[in-house]
């Protein structure tokens, strides 16, 4: 990629993520206890969005990609990794308020911890070559399957929420059509 483009392209990413990030995190909302579980997911958006906007900021300022590829492919790794996990579970903790448990806070961020420290590895550490090559891939699957299981996670709360609320709300609406047809085009029958 030429750098020159690679360099504008983030140029006009970065400010957007720092808007939506600090605006996710700054913004007020009601002080209400109701709005507790919405502004927890904000404050996980925004501190993703940041997170990302670091990435971005190293790369558009320090210019690493080109003065050293395998610290940038590590930088983003790991940097992905953290953001997976911080998008997911702030759109599930819409969907369910106890989503984030102490346990569940540990088991991600020791994944992270030792899928960066894994990738330090292989691109600080290994040579260049087969060996690498097929340990990156190794990597990149980790981190797709990884994407894939909180993508799943997210999508069986939001049927579970789905199922839910049609079982709170479960009128029988074609029976309550057949009702107000009937009450608005037989009047005859009712006594007043």
């Amino acid at each position: 990629m030429e750098p020159s483009i690679y360099s504008h392209s983030l140029f006009i990413a970065l400010p957007l993520m720092l808007f939506f990030g600090f605006y996710f995190l700054l913004a007020r909302i009601p002080g209400r206890a109701i709005f507790g579980n919405y502004l927890r997911s904000r404050r996980i958006m925004g501190t993703a969005l940041l997170l990302l906007a670091a990435n971005y900021s190293v790369h558009l300022f320090f210019g690493i990609r080109f003065k050293n590829t395998n610290a940038a492919i590590l930088m983003n790794l790991s940097t992905y990794f953290l953001s997976y996990w911080l998008f997911s579970s702030a759109l599930t903790t819409l969907l369910d308020r106890f989503y984030i448990t102490r346990r569940r806070l540990r088991t991600h961020i020791s994944l992270w911890v030792i899928f960066s420290i894994l990738s330090c590895v292989v691109l600080l550490l290994l040579p260049g070559g087969v060996l690498q090559t097929t340990a990156l891939f190794a990597l990149a699957a980790w981190l797709v399957t990884y994407g894939f299981v909180l993508a799943r996670r997210l999508i069986l709360a939001y049927n579970r929420a789905i199922r839910i609320f049609s079982e709170t709300y479960s009128d029988d609406i074609g029976a309550y059509i057949k009702w107000l047809s009937v009450l608005n085009y037989r009047p005859d029958i009712l006594p007043f």
